[in-house]
């Protein structure tokens, strides 16, 4: 008889204590294979069979496992006279979640230890290692808090990130932003035009931000929170709300928001009264899209295309091109992201953008507005970006912006007028999302 039976050799009607852990390995199975974390989620087998707590037991275990895994192989490493295997990955990550559970979650250590020697045992991969497993969880039961707490936030941080922040931001920076990303991000939402802030906080036990965003505490489901039914607000950071406001007073406009999903930002625009025509080459997260536009009662085409193969007939007032990037503003709610880009991948996008940009402007009327923004803290991705556009095309211009427009974040607003947030901005609050921002106008 095993886990899985009871006396009778049924399986009992009650959860395996190890199937939030199974799901929770399984998503790092599939983070490790190049999905993205809430991709990996989303197409967890084990995860979709989970409910209640379970479901967001596993999702904290994969969640918090990437986003300390520097310092969970620290850890760990210091327990192994040499490297596991390649072909042994599945171990190392067993040995991850044992020490996610005693050093971050506050799992007793008896069910951490027990529990990862049988997902161990449970597959002839790995069943050679349980004791390993075993004994290696009992040391860092005992001696992991101290090491843990001596550890800087640089170990979590891969070191191509680090070098390229410092040389960014400078190392008082780079130090402040890895610690900000050692804490999931908080919860915003963007109201519709109209909404009274304050009573919404007051009914949501919410912060009215700097910025008009609302901020609350943890939540474990949002569509029950009061007010997403009838479509008065939608989920999204305060800095990826901001971009939008770089145009300016879009009623009435015809915009093209290039790269639109999840659509956040097509939303914005169609509630501020613009006419919006919203591409994506996802079909899925289109979907998205088009359930928010009906839950919040707005309109916007949808267009299911490449960006750089969109040829409409009709060209744009503005173009809104939140270009594909390497997301390294958003690590906090990404976590695998660290993990997952490197400097190759940067290269590559930083090419495909730069085609983006060029393309984008084709479809712009003469005087049109185009803001370029990326949620990533990669100079190559915005600023130098900005740069390049500018000596690329005569006609281009930019457009500086004041702190007025986005809420008054001063610091938020670079010498050459851009938008360059960083997670420790608003720290006293939480911080928010690292975005840069340029707006353009074109003269064809």
């Amino acid at each position: 008889m095993n886990d899985h039976q009871n006396k009778t050799g049924e399986a009992p009607d009650e959860p395996d204590i190890l199937d939030a852990r199974r799901a929770a390995l399984e998503i790092l199975d599939r983070v490790a294979e190049g999905a993205a974390l809430e991709d990996a989620i989303a197409r967890t087998r084990p995860f979709d069979r989970l409910e209640g707590p379970d479901r967001g037991f596993a999702r904290a275990l994969a969640s918090e496992t990437l986003r300390r895994r520097g310092s969970l192989d620290h850890i760990i490493g210091a327990y192994l006279d040499r490297p596991l295997p390649k072909k042994s990955a599945r171990v190392m990550d067993i040995l991850r979640l044992a020490a996610t559970q005693l050093l971050l979650l506050q799992t007793p250590a008896h069910a951490a230890v027990s529990t990862s020697v049988d997902l161990a045992s449970e597959r002839r991969e790995t069943a050679g290692y349980a004791k390993l497993v075993n004994a290696l969880a009992r040391k860092i039961a005992k001696n992991g808090p101290e090491a843990l707490s001596k550890l800087p936030a640089r170990t979590d941080t891969p070191a191509w990130l680090w070098r390229s922040w410092e040389r960014a931001y400078g190392p008082v920076k780079t130090r402040a932003i890895a610690e900000a990303h050692r804490s999931p991000a908080p919860l915003d939402i963007t109201l519709k035009p109209g909404e009274d802030a304050q009573a919404w906080a007051e009914r949501l036990g919410a912060e009215v931000l700097p910025t008009g965003s609302l901020r609350l505490g943890k939540t474990s489901d949002v569509t029950a929170l009061d007010g997403f039914d009838e479509g008065a607000w939608w989920v999204q950071d305060t800095a990826a709300h901001l971009p939008v406001r770089l145009f300016g007073d879009v009623a009435g406009l015809r915009v093209f928001d290039l790269c639109a999903a999840p659509g956040g930002k097509t939303l914005q625009l169609a509630a501020a009264g613009a006419s919006v025509v919203a591409v994506d080459k996802s079909g899925a997260r289109l979907e998205r899209v088009k359930q928010n536009l009906e839950r919040t009662k707005l309109s916007a085409d949808i267009i299911e295309e490449d960006a750089l193969r969109f040829r409409p007939a009709e060209k744009a007032d503005a173009i809104l091109l939140d270009a594909p990037c390497t997301a390294t503003g958003t690590i906090r709610r990404h976590p695998d992201i660290p993990w997952s880009k490197g400097e190759t991948t940067l290269a590559a996008l930083a090419e495909l953008q730069e085609k983006m940009i060029d393309h984008a402007l084709t479809l712009l009327k003469p005087g049109g507005m185009l803001v370029y923004c990326v949620c990533s803290l990669q100079r190559e991705e915005g600023e130098a970006q900005a740069k390049a556009a500018l000596a690329r095309h005569d006609g281009l211009e930019r457009q500086a912006i004041t702190p007025g427009l986005i809420g008054g974040l001063d610091e938020a607003v670079t010498r050459e007028g851009d938008l360059r947030t960083l997670p420790i901005m608003l720290a006293d609050k939480g911080g928010m999302d690292g975005f840069f921002a340029v707006c353009f106008r074109f003269s064809g």
